[in-house]
């Protein structure tokens, strides 16, 4: 089905991301601009503030962050989401991949190739360590102190199961493919 105006793109959500998923990232009345291929192929999906979506070859969504921070305000926590720890999140969000030593939560129903997000952990807990440092159940206070928890800070592709996330030490959780930036 090639996705050519709003009522598609929003079926097409719905089927990857789940019901209300259509409405909430292409909502009713926003202006959109749909960038096509040469072919009339949709390519990518672009509000004013930026990309929602690309739309890829096989026919499913890839995620901007524009379409994650849509998808993290009409979903309730954990849908479609991948929590982290608050020690990755400076790296995730400058855009490398989230591992599943630093993951803490996950959608169960996230399987390998899903468009997920990447979050700070909801529940992360403030501790006093060996020097009487300030941070969190991590570890020292550091740059994801200025990320609220449950802020998205980057979207990516599921490398694993949630399963598979939570059992395994070592190995990629999440490629992702755009983090909020570097944090100061």
């Amino acid at each position: 089905m090639a996705a050519t105006g709003s009522e598609e793109l929003r079926t097409v959500a719905n089927y990857q991301f789940g019901a209300g998923a259509g409405t909430a990232l292409f909502p009713p009345g926003e202006e959109r601009t749909t960038r096509r291929s040469t072919s009339g192929r949709p390519q990518q999906v672009l509000a004013s503030e930026g990309r929602i979506v690309s739309y890829g070859v096989d026919g499913r969504f890839t995620l901007g962050l524009i379409g994650g921070e849509r998808l993290a305000r009409a979903f309730p926590a954990p849908r479609c989401r991948v929590s982290v720890g608050a020690e990755s999140v400076p790296f995730v969000a400058d855009g490398k991949n989230a591992f599943c030593k630093f993951v803490r939560e996950a959608d169960p129903k996230i399987r390998p190739g899903d468009e997920v997000l990447v979050v700070l952990v909801e529940d992360t807990e403030e501790w006093t360590g060996e020097n009487g440092e300030k941070g969190n159940e991590e570890g020292p206070a550091s740059e994801a102190a200025t990320v609220e928890p449950g802020t998205v800070v980057a979207v990516g592709r599921a490398e694993l199961g949630a399963e598979a996330m939570h059992d395994f030490e070592t190995g990629m959780a999440v490629k992702v493919r755009t983090g909020i930036g570097a944090l100061e």
